[in-house]
């Protein structure tokens, strides 16, 4: 359903071309440094606060650079996709910018608070399957019968660009990075930091992140292998069943390292959050910490920057974490 253009590995050129495409569209989110992280870690830590963007996540600047690329003819037909609610905002958020309809598929169960806001943005939300995969197959068949653009969530060289944008950010607002931790889902983030991070600071090590009861895109990157891998995690940012051709055939070139960690030491890392930053972050997001955390020995004494993708908690979901 991609087409064969969207598939092209983007360049560093692209993602600065990305910047000025969606500069005016997003925010500029902060690079703040903590004491109570670096003392916790032993380490000087930076989080980039993605979690403070519009929609409260990253994935807001891909929706962006892709949608404002489009034709009016396909505007004109609109855009579906498939989400577990960050990249479903991001592209309502966006076809709404480009007066577009649109139509986001969500898992039954999808977090509500993102849920709501795909809604709030004027998109059609079709709930459909109780994981990723089965809704993404079903976005694909409004398409076919609908003549709607898919938009894949991992499969589009104009998505990982435009996510690319926060590692520029980050490189031009701190150097000397020794280590750069992302989260990974479908893979777009973690792949345009290392683009970015290759040219601009080779000698930062990109590290990804996923959770180990969702470990699709960990073991596709160790074995070139793209399988489905049954996921249970609460993170819902981060549970997919596979792992996507693109981002991942990027992250095998170019990622330094790639770890798991429990849903219980996300959970953990967004108390942490809390307490450290005086900030929400979702599951997904924390994950970045909850690694750093496990890893701790190896980042002594190391300028850290850890990616807090997104800041989509529901009450519920905060609750269970703090009790």
């Amino acid at each position: 359903m991609t087409n064969v253009a969207s598939m092209i590995e983007p360049t560093l050129q692209d993602v600065y071309d990305a910047q000025s495409r969606i500069e005016g569209h997003i925010l500029r989110t902060p690079l703040r440094n903590y004491p109570v992280l670096s003392e916790l870690l032993d380490a000087d830590v930076w989080v980039k606060h993605e979690n403070f963007q519009l929609l409260g996540a990253f994935k807001v600047r891909g929706g962006i650079n892709l949608v404002s690329q489009t034709s009016q003819e396909e505007r004109d037909r609109g855009f579906v996709t498939a989400s577990s609610g960050n990249h479903g905002q991001s592209i309502a958020y966006a076809a709404r910018a480009f007066g577009a309809k649109c139509t986001v598929v969500l898992p039954e169960g999808a977090n509500t608070a993102k849920a709501a806001s795909i809604a709030a943005l004027g998109a059609d939300v079709v709930f459909h399957g109780n994981v990723f995969e089965r809704s993404k197959e079903h976005a694909e068949m409004i398409a076919e019968r609908d003549g709607m653009r898919f938009v894949h969530a991992a499969n589009e060289s104009a998505l990982i660009a435009g996510v690319g944008t926060y590692s520029i950010e980050i490189h031009e607002d701190l150097k000397d990075i020794d280590v750069l931790i992302s989260p990974v889902g479908a893979g777009s983030g973690a792949s345009g930091s290392c683009i970015v991070t290759d040219s601009l600071s080779p000698s930062t090590h990109v590290i990804g992140v996923q959770a180990a009861s969702a470990p699709a895109a960990y073991h596709a990157w160790k074995s070139g292998e793209i399988e489905i891998f049954p996921m249970a995690t609460i993170a819902e940012g981060l549970a997919t069943e596979s792992a996507y051709e693109l981002p991942i055939g990027i992250l095998r070139k170019r990622l330094t390292e790639f770890a798991l960690v429990d849903d219980a030491a996300i959970s953990s890392a967004i108390k942490h959050y809390v307490h450290a930053t005086r900030t929400l972050v979702e599951h997904a997001g924390a994950a970045s910490l909850a690694a750093a955390i496990n890893m701790k020995e190896s980042l002594k004494g190391k300028r850290v920057v850890l990616v807090a993708s997104g800041g989509n908690i529901t009450t519920d979901q905060l609750k269970a974490v703090l009790n």
